[in-house]
């Protein structure tokens, strides 16, 4: 007898192929079933007029503490995710010596935007060892989960407070790798680090992966061409303002020295800006040309992310705004109400230092978020720019009238620069291209800023009933096949008989994602942007039943996915073509 039988559903298999109409039968975490299938089944789901898929696969999320309190991953799951991989940029909550522990908690704050009272309240804190850390979640996953072994917590395990200012000894980096070495054999995915200049650590230092040498990173990353089925990723300086010669030879390097694929966060499209993409896809060409592979992971949605003048965001990050940002309150509106300074913060952010972040510039775009004062009432969900030509200002100078009003609690929502009808053209343009892939969600981290988890959803949608850039098929090959073979996934990934029973059911007629909205349901009473799914009808994780008619059951079949025992390696002349 089958545990289920999915009847009469449009099976996309996630290979690119046409869809067609066939039953599905699982049994025992597995597929084993294709067609018409007349066998009994415990249960039988009318799929008629639905989608029948593989389970989505997100490359790039910060779940590594959320899965604590909420092994589900929400809200990827409702958006129909199975497998998630965590450990990204270098950080991660293992290894860990008790010593260590409030430097990596105050430093996932600050660099992830997580909350502080979540990570004391949600998350235990007592492990040492990777091995320590994946035993946590066996057999309390809600979604499969893989977790790449960060270069900040190996270094601030290995080095302490002088994993912050210092180069590493020949000594440090022996006891890295060993530490690296053993955290694989646990099951960790691969090695991943940050070199970008804009991770910083509670202090605002550089965060310990920043201050290894390029002959450390490179060394780390030789030690996963040891073991079966890892992989490597960074993000880098490069990955927001385009590669320097240095960093082309320094991510080759990693490639070449660990003979794995690279991946890195985020490429971005704008046709206002053409070199710069181009420009950053000119490393993969260059890997290449020299025995690597580098690939750049790019979004299909253009996700919102909020800003306010009081906490840290990427306002911090203009030329010359950061003394301003960094001072105390009443410190700061002083300088924010001062008209002469208003002119210099404007122009600096204007200048071609702002180099990615001059894309916040086009401040007419913003609309104003929550409000929290009489004077700003009735301005939530209104354009800047009409604002400030009622009032007969500038359109910065009004933003800080507004955020001064509010003791600069205001959120604001930046408006794209990049929704235009040939940015959209070049990113299915990219979506073809060999080393690009979907992903850079960032589930689990900058809660209160973003929130990317639906971007499978969103994409869906705007595939069947909106943009249609590319077919439906294709899309669903895009987010489950494609990242399932880069990381070398056993058996997931596609419809078919024998494959784990990783599957999404959706109705392509509303598939898609409701309002971002700010919602407090995390430990210590904190909260986090949250947007719901559409049109989800059903996931199977591992062959179970773990979202219906978009709640999640309280079933917890996920796994932690381990390098070797449920990856194998992927060659490096691999590609995305189907």
């Amino acid at each position: 007898m089958l545990d289920y039988l999915i009847k009469g559903g449009t099976v996309v298999d996630g290979s690119g192929a046409a869809g067609r109409v066939a039953d599905v039968g699982v049994r025992d975490g597995r597929i084993v079933a294709i067609g018409a299938i007349d066998e009994a089944a415990a249960e039988t789901i009318d799929a008629t007029g639905l989608v029948v898929c593989p389970g989505f696969v997100d490359p790039h999320t910060h779940y590594d503490a959320q899965l604590f309190w909420d092994p589900y991953a929400t809200p990827s799951n409702l958006h129909g995710v199975t497998s998630i991989v965590a450990g990204n940029c270098g950080f991660t909550l293992a290894p860990l010596d008790p010593s260590n522990a409030d430097y990596l908690l105050e430093m996932m704050c600050k660099v992830e935007g997580m909350s502080k009272a979540a990570l004391v309240n949600g998350v235990p804190w007592d492990w040492s060892s990777f091995a320590e850390y994946l035993a946590k979640f066996e057999g309390r996953l809600g979604v499969n989960a893989a977790f790449l072994v960060g270069h900040t917590a190996l270094r601030r395990h290995v080095m302490g407070p002088r994993s912050v200012g210092s180069e590493a000894t020949p000594d440090d980096l022996a006891e890295m790798q060993r530490l690296l070495r053993g955290a694989i054999e646990a099951g960790g995915l691969g090695f991943s680090t940050s070199l970008a200049y804009t991770h910083s650590d509670a202090e605002g230092k550089p965060v310990p992966s920043r201050w290894s040498t390029p002959e450390e990173v490179v060394a780390l990353s030789s030690v996963v061409k040891d073991y079966e089925g890892t992989t490597l990723e960074l993000v880098a300086d490069g990955c927001m303002n385009g590669f320097s010669e240095r960093e082309l030879d320094l991510i080759t390097n990693m490639s070449v020295a660990g003979q794995r694929s690279v991946n890195w966060n985020v490429l971005t499209i704008d046709s206002a800006r053409p070199d710069d993409y181009r420009g950053q896809l000119e490393l993969s060409r260059y890997a290449r040309e020299r025995g690597g592979r580098v690939v750049a992971l790019t979004m299909p949605i253009l996700v919102g992310m909020n800003m306010n003048f009081r906490n840290f965001c990427s306002f911090w990050l203009m030329p010359d705004w950061k003394e301003t940002m960094e001072l105390p309150l009443a410190e700061k509106i002083a300088r924010l109400s001062d008209p002469a300074h208003r002119i210099f913060l404007e122009n600096r952010a204007a200048s071609s230092d702002a180099g990615v972040f001059g894309r916040l510039t086009g401040w007419g775009r913003y609309v104003v978020g929550d409000t929290f004062s009489a004077a700003n009432e009735g301005l939530k969900g209104r354009r800047v720019e009409d604002i400030a030509r009622e009032r007969g200002v500038r359109e910065l100078f009004c933003m800080f009238d507004i955020a001064i009003n509010d003791e600069l609690r205001t959120v604001w929502w930046p408006g794209p620069t990049d929704d235009d009808r040939e940015s959209w053209r070049m990113r299915a343009e990219a979506w073809k291209m060999p080393d690009v892939m979907i992903g850079g969600s960032d589930a689990g981290a900058h809660l209160d800023r973003m929130c990317g988890a639906p971007y499978t959803t969103v994409f869906l949608a705007d595939c069947i009933r909106g943009q249609q850039l590319t077919t439906m098929e294709e899309a669903i090959r895009l987010i489950t096949d494609v990242p399932a073979r880069y990381f070398g996934l056993k058996k997931r990934g596609r419809i078919e008989t024998g494959w784990v029973a990783d599957i999404v059911v959706f109705d392509p007629a509303t598939i898609g994602a409701g309002e971002v909205e700010l919602v407090t349901d995390m430990p210590g009473d904190s909260s986090r942007l949250y947007a719901a799914a559409t049109g989800v009808e059903k996931v199977f994780v591992n062959g179970r039943l773990t979202v219906d008619h978009g709640k999640a059951t309280g079933d917890l079949p996920g796994v932690v996915l381990r390098s070797g025992h449920d990856t194998a390696t992927v060659p490096l002349g691999a590609t995305n073509a189907p």
